[in-house]
């Protein structure tokens, strides 16, 4: 006789552990089926995200910009380091330990809540069962009375530029060099192409970010966008737009790429190494038996409805593998609804109000409409932009870089998008996302008293720009 569960979750990414541990706390038997295993064969907790996505890259990311700050930035502060060298293994090694240490987390929050981990892979099958094959290759059937699907996302592969794990790597590889390639490609210049381009420019690499479309960012506010850009060049990164590879070439530890350029002249750089980072694709290969029930749209993705019900009874799906962002804490909330649901309550998700954001340095975040949105939407609205170099904080701090900008209906002042580039972007957002949450307008906002000296007083100045009222710039006058 099979094991019966009231909830099944296969994948414990940052959408399955969590939707796994809200059942659970919802008094739910619950079972969470993971496949990622540790170097030693062990199966691990944590998904992408934690094993090589978020957390291992943000471990990277803050390496590399301690040692940057170590070597070019303590001068002017009176600090005199003398010669600053990195250990890239060493490097590498703190990354892995975070890794593990987060991952051991999972299986303790697993324990408390009294989740059953099963370590190997998942199938679903007709009449929500699913076959599980454990790590040693011992088959099962499972019940359940509910079914949650989070096998998450991996790399696109692209056919010009097939991944070796050697001279060509995906974001995976990008985060094991065991040195610092003198020249590094990029093929891409999205979220992930810029994260890990900024790793290792910073430990000195000469970066070159080749990206097809013709704009930067495009998905963000443009305004930001350009200011990014002319941020991150200036640090060193050589993003070059309207450039699309049509080959690659390994000649011994090296690559020479060859891609058409904005004028449609094909050229050729050659490359130490080269990251393929042209975005995700859902991961459903062996999820899904063909008499599940379960259906796909044209994209690959999970169809859901707006509370990630499938078009299989009590079988859901939430995080990369569906429609929307692919962001870990969308997913995540994702699961909090959906487990919530299943235990009888009537939670929505707001999908208007969920934060992006970039870690470079200085990182980029934003939440809610761009201003290209809402003139394509034909929506009225007013902007306020206030720049981090009139923050006293951010003055002080070196981080001076950037600007906060932020977008209100012009008629009910009700804020309809914040955007920032600069510093701790990913924390000031959130402030705004939880005033948009509330339906405040940029007037509350702006009469919000903030402590002072911070870096938040941008995102003061900005709401009270706005009207034109802020104190610290000249403001705009309005057109009448």
């Amino acid at each position: 006789m099979s094991e019966k569960y009231d909830v099944i979750v296969i994948g414990s990414g940052p959408a399955g552990y969590v939707a796994a541990i809200r059942a659970a706390q919802l008094g739910l038997k619950t079972a969470c089926i993971e496949k990622w295993q540790d170097s030693a064969g062990k199966g691990v907790n944590g998904g992408t995200c934690l094993n090589v996505g978020c957390i291992p890259s943000k471990a990277l990311l803050d390496s590399s910009h301690k040692y940057h700050d170590a070597k070019d930035a303590m001068s002017g502060h009176g600090i005199s380091t003398g010669t600053v060298t990195i250990d890239v293994p060493a490097m590498i090694k703190r990354k892995d330990k975070i890794v593990k240490q987060m991952s051991g987390g999972i299986a303790g929050l697993f324990k408390a809540n009294k989740v059953s981990s099963l370590y190997g892979t998942g199938k679903l099958l007709a009449g929500r069962k699913v076959e599980f094959t454990a790590l040693d290759g011992a088959v099962s059937e499972l019940e359940a009375d509910n079914v949650i699907l989070a096998s998450g996302s991996v790399p696109v592969a692209i056919p010009m530029a097939p991944v070796d794990n050697e001279v060509i790597v995906d974001s995976t590889g990008a985060l094991e060099f065991d040195s610092v390639p003198e020249r590094l490609g990029v093929i891409g210049a999205g979220v992930i192409g810029l994260e890990l381009g900024s790793v290792w420019s910073r430990l000195g690499s000469k970066v070159v970010c080749l990206e097809a479309m013709d704009s930067f960012l495009a998905m963000m506010d443009q305004q930001i966008a350009k200011e990014t850009k002319k941020i991150l060049t200036k640090q060193g990164l050589d993003i070059r737009l309207s450039c699309r590879v049509t080959g690659t070439e390994v000649k011994g530890k090296e690559v020479v790429v060859t891609y058409t350029d904005v004028d449609g002249k094909e050229q050729t750089e050659t490359f130490d190494k080269l990251i393929v980072c042209v975005g995700r694709r859902p991961f459903t290969e062996g999820l899904l038996s063909g008499d599940c029930g379960v259906n796909l749209d044209e994209r690959g993705l999970i169809y859901v409805n707006d509370l990630c019900s499938t078009s299989a009874p009590g079988v859901w799906a939430i995080g990369d593998v569906v429609r929307g962002p692919m962001l870990a804490h969308k997913g995540s909330e994702e699961g909090v609804m959906v487990a919530e649901r299943i235990a009888g309550q009537k939670p929505l998700l707001n999908y208007d109000i969920i934060p992006n954001v970039i870690y470079t340095h200085p990182e980029v975040a934003s939440v809610g409409k761009t201003e290209e949105q809402l003139k394509a939407d034909g929506e009225p609205y007013n902007v306020g932009v206030f720049p981090f170099v009139a923050i006293g904080r951010a003055v002080a701090a070196d981080e001076a870089d950037g600007m906060v900008k932020m977008l209100a209906h012009a008629e009910t002042d009700r804020v309809l998008g914040c955007h920032i580039v600069g510093p701790s972007a990913s924390d000031l957002v959130q402030s705004v996302a939880i005033a948009m949450e509330f339906g405040s307008s940029a007037e509350d906002i702006g009469m919000t008293v903030f402590g002072h000296p911070t870096f938040s007083e941008a995102v003061k100045e900005a709401a009270l720009a706005v009207n034109g009222h802020a104190i610290h710039m000249p403001n705009r006058k309005r057109k009448k």
